[in-house]
């Protein structure tokens, strides 16, 4: 069995055992999965870098004397010498911290306590590099208690016992080489039955990896020398398209600014960095409202911080009547405006189309050098209503927007909603905008009862090299001048700008007239069928016997 598939298992495992104790779909599973799934790569990730400093823990004979062991049998002061040759994104802990610990004493009565207690020693114990925070500065450390969450309190001890009996036999110390592939397919596994709209007012439309790769590459290029990049999604979720977008650049050449509403968004973000050996960007994924509060300003602490690439998969449509005062008085930020609070808001259909207050952020955000991708409903690019049509307008006019891919259908997994992907470059680098229809394109499967669709590595490389090198596909794509675009009444949709074919066959005039004829007959028979229908419907009326 390979590594991939062992660790599929451990996370299967992990979710039977909450399951076992009633917490299966619980509102807290995700917590207790996802952080003791980090705690394992943290256990795994320390033992693994200090073996590299200390040759005496590097080969130890598990047969005679396992490496934890040796490590807590060294001093004090050997301990800290080797903390302080690990760098700064590796997790510090102590003998005690270590899961072979925790498995040596889980047969004492009060092993939820121990194991709670241990979980949040080692936050705080790292709380200065291992933290997101919160618009209002909180810090939220990367552990919490867990068996809380379980009601029987009796039943809290061999909750936690089984919870470290399935990480005992594993280890993740042949993956750490492993890169961005490997741990992307990780994250979605640990995070599939979480990641939906349940997750929050400002869940995340799950970007699926195909769109998010595709973003990021025509974002990005194959072969950019970047350094000292930095990033930014102000509607994260759990970090899909930072990723790809972290990865493309390169992890060590890029740092990563995030916001998201939605606590549980940021506590898979916080794994997702870690996991993809971004630590040192931690501190930079802040909870909280974008719209109301932006975290991340300039050196002035007033403006808006601006970036180099921004990337965005924001909620559609969500009624925000609370706040809406408070978004709609920063009339600068939102220079096209701001959606009216519908007349009866239903929870069940928002109507307020919240993607507009992102899709301006997102622009205001971009260094004028940056460049910037957001999907948004496809209805947008063909608007005429009011604040869709000012941004359309102002993109098209001052030629910032470069690119326009309409997917397929049901390609996301949390909307059935038809999208698109607009391309940001504040530089005005190009004279043509390459607009694509990729509608047609994909593969039908079934997730659950649901019918979607997902997009082939060859249909990938088809939208790549079609937008890249601005190609005019007949019914796939069209590159066009901004005078173009505005002839059009500023539509952004392919399908507008395709040639219309119209089919010429040779004929006689004695087929023509046979054929005129034929439509004429045609006509005839059916009003004659109609007034046919209409006279026995009179017919059956009449002998009706109404009563009054």
């Amino acid at each position: 069995m390979s590594i991939k598939e062992q660790t599929y298992e451990l996370i299967d495992a992990l979710k039977l055992a909450c399951t076992a104790d009633g917490l299966g779909n619980d509102g807290n599973e995700y917590k207790i999965i996802t952080q003791v799934f980090l705690y394992k790569f943290l256990n795994d990730k320390f033992g693994y870098e200090i073996k590299k400093i200390s040759p005496k823990l590097a080969t130890a004979d598990p047969k005679v004397k396992r490496w934890e062991t040796i490590y807590g049998e060294m001093t004090e002061d050997e301990r800290l010498d080797i903390w302080d040759a690990l760098s700064a994104d590796i997790p510090r802990l102590k003998p005690e911290h270590l899961i072979a610990n925790l498995w040596n004493q889980s047969s004492k009565g009060d092993f939820d306590v121990i194991f709670d207690s241990t979980m949040r020693d080692i936050a705080d114990l790292n709380i200065e590099i291992f933290n997101t925070h919160t618009t209002e500065e909180t810090k939220i450390p990367i552990f919490e208690n867990l068996t809380v969450f379980v009601t029987d309190t009796a039943k809290r001890s061999e909750f936690a016992r089984a919870l470290v009996n399935k990480l005992a036999n594993f280890s993740f110390e042949s993956v750490f080489e492993e890169k961005y592939d490997f741990f992307s397919d990780i994250f979605e596994h640990l995070i599939k039955d979480y990641n939906n709209a349940g997750g929050g007012k400002y869940a995340e439309y799950y970007t699926p990896k195909s769109i998010a790769n595709i973003m990021a590459r025509l974002l990005v290029g194959d072969d950019a020398d970047l350094h000292s990049v930095q990033c930014y999604d102000p509607s994260a979720g759990t970090g899909t398209l930072l990723m790809a977008l972290a990865h493309q650049i390169g992890e060590n050449r890029c740092t990563i600014f995030s916001q998201d509403i939605s606590q549980r968004s940021n506590k898979m973000l916080k794994l997702n960095l870690i996991l993809n050996n971004l630590v040192a960007s931690l501190d930079n994924a802040i909870q909280g409202d974008t719209l109301v509060s932006p975290y991340h300003k300039s050196d002035d602490g007033k403006s808006l911080k601006q970036f180099d690439f921004i990337v965005s998969n924001p909620p559609f449509k969500l009624d925000f009547p609370d706040t809406h005062a408070k978004v709609a008085a920063q009339t600068a930020r939102f220079w096209a405006g701001v959606p009216n609070i519908p007349p009866k808001i239903d929870p069940k259909k928002p109507k307020m189309a919240i993607y507009t207050c992102f899709l301006q952020h997102v622009i205001n955000s971009l260094k004028d050098t940056g460049k910037g991708a957001i999907v948004i409903p496809t209805g947008f690019i063909t608007s005429k209503n009011r604040i869709e049509k000012k941004i359309l307008t102002k993109i098209v006019d001052d030629e910032i927007v470069y690119g326009c891919i309409s997917m397929p259908s049901n390609v996301f997994a949390t909307t059935g909603t038809n999208v698109s992907v607009l391309f940001f470059d504040k530089s005005q680098s190009s004279d043509k905008v390459i607009l694509i229809d990729a509608s047609k394109l994909g593969e039908e499967y079934k997730e659950g009862t649901n019918q979607k669709r997902r997009l082939r590595n060859f249909e990938i490389d088809q939208i790549i090299d079609a937008f890249r090198n601005k190609k005019s596909i007949e019914d796939f794509s069209v590159a066009v001048t901004y005078d173009e675009i505005k002839e059009k009444g500023y539509s952004l949709s392919a399908g507008q700008y395709f040639d219309i074919k119209i089919d010429y066959v040779d004929i006689t005039a004695e087929e023509f007239a046979q054929r005129m004829t034929d439509y004429k007959t045609k006509l005839t028979d059916m009003f004659k069928e109609s007034h046919d229908l209409e006279a026995k419907i009179m017919e059956q009326l009449d002998s009706l016997n109404f009563n009054e």
